[in-house]
C-alpha cells in the first residue's frame, strides 16, 4: 500500500513539474490501491485491528468535538479533588439535539499526551463525568460517551483516592439515570477505564475498534509473563467490533472509510453524527420507566453461561433471554469441589 501510494504521489508531481498528462497511470494505481487496501482491511486479524485503533492519525475526542460538535461549552472539575484532563465533559448540539458530552482524549502531541495521562482518568475524572451526567438528567438532555482508553490510571495516588469505588459508582448511578446514554468505542475501549463511562442504553464500537477486559499486553503479561505474546492474547480476548456483535456486547458497529478512520476523518464523523442522530430519535421514543427496564434487561443479559453435560465431557451453552435464572437447571445433580 505504502508502495502504491509513493508512486501515485510521485506521477502527480511530476505530471506538475514536466505538465505531462498521468491521469490514466494514477488512476489505475488508484484502482489497484483500492482493491488492495479493502482486502487487507477486510482481513484484519485482532491484533492487527488494535493497531490500527492506535494509529497516531486516528481521529480523536477532540477531533470529533471540531468537526461534528456545534456550540461546545466544556464544563471542569468534580468539585472534590481536581479537574482531569484525562476526561472531557461539556453540553453540546449534534444535528439539532442538545447532547452532554462525556469521553476520554488521549491528546495528539507529547505535551497533551502527558497533561492527559494519555487518556488514562484517575478518579476525580470518572467523578467528573458523573456529576455532569447528573446535570444532563436534570435538565433532560440525553448523554453520549465517547470511550477511547487503554484503561484507567494505575497509579499509586489514583488508588488512595479511590479509583475502584469511583468506576462502581459511576456503573450503579449510570445504570438509572433518567435520561438517555449512548456509548461509542470509537477507538480503545480498555477494562474499566472504558466501563466507568460505558454504561447506557445503546453500545456500539467503530469498526475498527476494540474493547476488553484488558489490553492485550496486560493479559499476555498476566497468563504469560511477557508482553510479546500480545498477538495471542488480542485472539483469546475476542474484542474486535465482529466479535463484539456475535457475543451481543455490542449493539451496533458504525462503519469506518476504507483503510480505517485515519484515512478519511471527516467520512468517519459523518458516520458517527448520523449513528448518534438517528440513535437519540429512536430513544426518545420511549417512557422514561420503560427505557430503564430496557437498559436493566439489556445488562443483565450480556453474556452466556455454560454448565457441563452429566456423562458427556461436553459444554452445555445456556443463553438468558429473560434475566440471570440460578443454574444448573433442576435435576442436576451438583459437583464435587475439586481439592487443589
Amino acid at each position: 500500500m505504502a508502495e502504491l501510494e509513493s508512486q501515485i504521489a510521485e506521477l502527480q508531481s511530476l505530471q506538475t513539474v514536466k505538465g505531462i498528462d498521468y491521469s490514466p497511470e494514477i488512476r489505475r494505481l488508484r484502482s489497484n490501491l483500492v482493491k488492495l487496501t479493502a482486502k487487507i482491511y477486510h482481513n484484519l486479524s485482532a491484533w492487527e485491528t488494535v493497531q490500527v485503533a492506535r494509529h497516531p492519525h486516528r481521529p480523536m475526542l477532540a477531533d470529533y468535538l471540531e468537526m461534528m460538535v456545534k456550540d461546545f461549552t466544556e464544563l471542569h472539575g468534580d468539585r472534590r479533588f481536581g479537574d482531569d484532563h484525562a476526561i472531557v465533559t461539556g453540553f453540546g448540539r449534534i444535528g439539532r439535539e442538545k447532547v452532554m458530552i462525556v469521553g476520554h482524549d488521549k491528546g495528539r502531541n507529547t505535551d497533551e499526551k502527558v497533561a492527559r495521562n494519555f487518556g488514562c482518568a484517575h478518579p476525580e475524572g470518572y467523578r467528573k463525568a458523573l456529576l455532569k451526567m447528573k446535570l444532563a438528567e436534570k435538565f433532560n438532555l440525553p448523554i453520549v460517551c465517547l470511550i477511547d482508553t487503554p484503561g484507567a490510571h494505575p497509579g499509586i495516588g489514583a488508588e488512595e483516592r479511590g479509583q475502584a469505588q469511583a468506576i462502581a459508582v459511576n456503573l450503579m448511578e449510570m445504570s438509572r439515570l433518567r435520561t438517555p446514554i449512548i456509548c461509542v468505542i470509537i477507538g480503545e475501549g480498555g477494562s474499566g477505564g472504558a466501563l466507568g463511562i460505558g454504561v447506557g442504553d445503546r453500545f456500539a464500537v467503530m469498526q475498527f475498534s476494540w474493547y476488553a477486559v484488558a489490553s492485550p499486553e496486560a493479559c499476555a503479561a498476566i497468563l504469560w509473563k511477557n508482553g510479546d505474546n500480545a498477538p495471542q492474547a488480542a485472539e483469546a480476548l475476542k474484542l474486535t467490533s465482529e466479535d463484539l456483535l456475535k457475543l451481543k456486547v455490542a449493539d451496533d458497529v458504525i462503519p469506518e472509510p476504507l483503510g480505517g478512520a485515519h484515512r478519511n476523518p471527516h467520512e468517519a464523523s459523518r458516520n458517527l453524527e448520523t449513528y448518534l442522530v438517528k440513535t437519540i430519535r429512536d430513544l426518545h421514543r420511549f417512557k422514561m420507566e420503560n427505557l430503564l427496564e430496557n437498559r436493566y434487561r439489556k445488562l443483565r443479559c450480556i453474556g452466556e453461561l455454560s454448565t457441563p453435560a452429566k456423562k458427556s465431557g461436553a459444554r452445555r451453552v445456556i443463553r438468558v433471554p429473560g434475566g440471570i435464572q440460578p443454574l444448573p437447571p433442576s435435576g442436576t445433580p451438583r459437583q464435587k469441589p475439586v481439592k487443589t
